[in-house]
Order: C-alpha cells, then structure tokens, then sequence
C-alpha cells in the first residue's frame, strides 16, 4: 500500500504521515526531506539558487523514484507537491492520496510560527501571510479535491484516519 498526504503548507502532513507509519509499520518519506538530501540544500537553498521549477522537478523526480522504487510507504507531500506536472494523477493511480484538511485559521497560526522555514512565505508580513494563505488555497483545492480521502476532522485522531484509508 502507497499513501500519500496531501495538503496546503502547516497542514500537518509530516506528523500524520509519522504516526500513520509507526502504527502501520510501513516506511515514512517526507518529500521535501528527500529533496533536501538529494539536493544536499536546503529548500530555501534550493529556492533561492536554482528557483522553483528547478525545485518542482526535483520534486516529481524525487516522488516518481520512490513510488517506483518502493512496494508499500507513507509520503508526506509538499503543499504543492500534487498541483504540478500532472502529480496528483500519478499519485492517485499509484496508491491513496489522503486530504489532510486543515482549516485555514489553524493553518495561519501554525505559519505564523514557521515563517522562516518555508521559501514562499518567510518575507511576508502577517497581512501578507493572510492574503497569501486565502489566494494560494483557492489555487490548490482544485488538486487537493481529486484526492481519494479527505480528512477535515479537528482534531483528528489516527484511529479514524486508519479506519479512513483502509475503506476507501
């Protein structure tokens, strides 16, 4: 089984995606951390010297070897991540993408906190972060819609999430 979590920045995919390998006892990928060690930079590293399609190539590379590479894992996505080359597609037909939902005034708080950590959003002023937040959601829900599960409960818990996946 191949799971893929999807969902806008500040979502919350990474800690799922943890706790749903430890309880599933299948191998954990954080996409961005692969990045990371392929590129040997960090994602703002990345951004700023090779630029983001440089980075969203990187990106479909990087999710195409370990969906192939790999019989069964759990993949925390970048927000972006399924909004690009036709990802999203390939995903679906590869295993289960999960919709971690995430409200957007959780999701503004939580940013607010990491605005140094994420290349899109580190030089933008809270008024900016809000705006950016609204416009970029509006942009993606598209893609995050097309996923096979969607997760909008607050909180979640794993038990429900597991439930989720495995009746889909």
């Amino acid at each position: 089984m191949k799971i893929f979590l999807i969902g806008f920045m500040g979502s919350g995919k990474t800690h799922w995606g943890r706790l749903l390998s430890e309880k599933l006892g299948m191998r954990f990928f954080d996409l961005d951390e692969q990045i990371i060690e392929q590129a040997g930079k960090t994602i703002n590293e990345v951004f700023e010297t090779e630029g983001e399609e440089q980075f969203r190539l990187r990106e479909k590379e990087i999710l195409h070897i370990i969906t192939e590479s790999h019989d069964s894992f759990v993949m925390a996505c970048g927000g972006g991540a399924p909004c690009y080359f036709n990802n999203i597609v390939y995903m679906n037909h590869s295993g289960t993408t999960v919709w971690i939902h995430t409200p957007l005034e959780t999701i503004f708080d939580r940013l607010i906190e990491e605005k140094e950590k994420r290349p899109l959003i580190k030089n933008l002023s809270d008024d900016q972060l809000q705006s950016y937040i609204n416009k970029k959601f509006a942009d993606r829900r598209i893609y995050y819609e097309q996923a096979k599960i969607a997760i909008d409960e607050e909180p979640i818990e794993i038990e429900k999430l597991i439930d989720k996946i495995f009746h889909a």
